[in-house]
């Protein structure tokens, strides 16, 4: 028998060795002295893959134990870090397009259950009134407590127009809820906008896509088309925005601020985690030769005065952008603070079709603060009634996540004092349900939205426009 485990043991301490190395020739190729194999590690790794090849109940293959083996290793460095298996490694390139097949909800594990972060808006997750900090315990009858998140969202994954059961925990309810979601392919549109009134116009980014950067840009100029003439102001709502493409980032930045203006800036151990994003075309268009979606965009959006609407579900991307318009003082941030996603996950390809997802970075604003687990606080704190209390209290950010990656300059929950008080917020009618309906973003009845827009109003009085 120890015969027996002594050879599953080298034949693992192979194959473990050779995948740590090509991991590793991958992070340190720019090194000239690679790092040594920790032997110690390696043999208690064989000893165990030996075990349970000889003695599990059942036979395991070598493929199972070794990718289980991987997934283990990202899954406990911090709650980004991933291994993708050839599906998911082609959904994520799909998703970044802008389709794909699911439900619409952006999740992160925790305490080995699966957590909404932020339901996509307009996908059937979020019309079936899934919220941010939702705790999802059951897929249909399969437990979530001992699988993987990439097996939780293969499970949530299916054919359009197949329903699943998700069973949740909400920390306002006092019993687990059952919600019936219908799959659908999901197309997300990132940019909407429209004219609120003369003047004044409202542009609203749900994800950052490929082509989110265009998508501003038409809208910016649509909307200058329908007031006849320049924009008194502009509102740019990021709200429940979970992030998406560095890149887009970039050129939804540049399109408000000077040209190369300092977007954010990356930390991390390699020279290539190390980065300075400018607003300038080197860094927001994908591929060469693709012309310039910024430059035909009138100057005038350099300096509209402009307010920016975050919440705790605006995230990475999102986070950035207000970073950057909030450091630069070109827009007055309004909300409440943001999820805190501040670090960089680097995709790195492997073979057969598979890659790893692998933080590398942390995301800086100009002025050098750090994003990660603290988030961007609002210049103005503004609660949407219809989450009051909820968001600043149960709505789940990056520093409640299991393994997150601490912020040196020292981590914060939600700001409660506001720097300008807000109105009262409007209570519910005689005879009506006292608990407020979850407002749809843009409509007349966004209470965030119409601060937003008494805020520009008063500052066009202030300077006398």
């Amino acid at each position: 028998m120890s015969s027996r485990i002594e050879k599953f043991g080298l034949v693992a301490i192979g194959l473990f060795a050779g995948i740590l190395v090509s991991l590793h020739f991958a992070a340190v190729a720019d090194k000239d002295t690679p790092l040594p194999l920790p032997v110690e590690e390696l043999r208690a790794f064989s000893e165990v893959f030996g075990r349970i090849k000889s003695d599990y109940v059942e036979p395991v293959s070598d493929k199972k134990l070794i990718t289980e083996a991987i997934n283990g290793m990202l899954n406990g460095l911090d709650p980004h870090s991933a291994y993708l298996d050839a599906d998911a490694f082609k959904e994520l390139q799909v998703g970044t397009q802008g389709e794909f097949g699911g439900l619409g909800i952006e999740v992160g594990m925790e305490d080995g259950l699966v957590k909404v972060i932020s339901p996509i808006e307009d996908t059937p997750a979020y019309k079936a009134g899934i919220k941010s900090g939702d705790l999802i315990i059951k897929l249909d009858e399969t437990l979530v407590k001992g699988i993987t998140l990439n097996d939780a969202v293969k499970r949530m994954r299916g054919k359009p127009g197949s329903s699943i059961l998700l069973t949740i925990v909400r920390k306002t309810e006092p019993r687990p809820l059952q919600i019936s979601v219908t799959r659908a392919v999901i197309k997300v549109q990132s940019v909407k906008s429209k004219l609120l009134e003369s003047g004044y116009g409202f542009v609203r980014v749900t994800q950052f896509q490929e082509h989110t950067g265009e998508n501003l840009a038409t809208a910016l100029e649509n909307l200058r088309k329908q007031n006849n003439g320049e924009l008194q102001g502009i509102v740019l709502d990021l709200r429940n925005d979970p992030g998406g493409l560095l890149t887009s980032a970039v050129g939804v930045s540049a399109a408000f601020l000077p040209k190369d203006s300092l977007v954010v800036y990356t930390e991390g151990r390699t020279e290539d985690a190390k980065m300075r994003l400018l607003a300038s075309p080197d860094f927001y268009l994908r591929g060469i030769g693709k012309d310039d979606y910024l430059n035909n965009l009138p100057a005038e959006f350099k300096t509209v005065p402009m307010v920016v609407l975050l919440n705790g579900g605006s995230a990475s991307a999102s986070e950035i952008v207000a970073g950057a318009l909030q450091d630069h003082k070109r827009a007055v941030i309004m909300g409440t603070q943001s999820f805190g996603k501040g670090s960089v996950q680097t995709i790195l390809p492997l073979g057969n079709n598979t890659a790893i997802k692998l933080t590398t970075a942390r995301y800086f604003t100009p002025s050098g603060r750090s994003i990660q687990a603290k988030g961007i606080v609002p210049d103005i704190l503004v609660e949407d009634p219809a989450t009051a209390g909820v968001d600043s209290a149960f709505r789940l950010r990056e520093a409640d996540l299991e393994n997150h990656l601490i912020n040196s300059q020292g981590e914060s929950k939600p700001d409660t004092d506001t720097k300008t008080s807000p109105k009262a917020h409007p209570k519910a009618k005689e005879g009506e349900d006292n608990k407020p309906e979850f407002t749809e973003f843009g409509s007349k009845n966004d209470y965030q939205l119409n601060q937003a827009l008494n805020v520009l109003k008063s500052a066009r009085i202030f300077h006398g426009n």
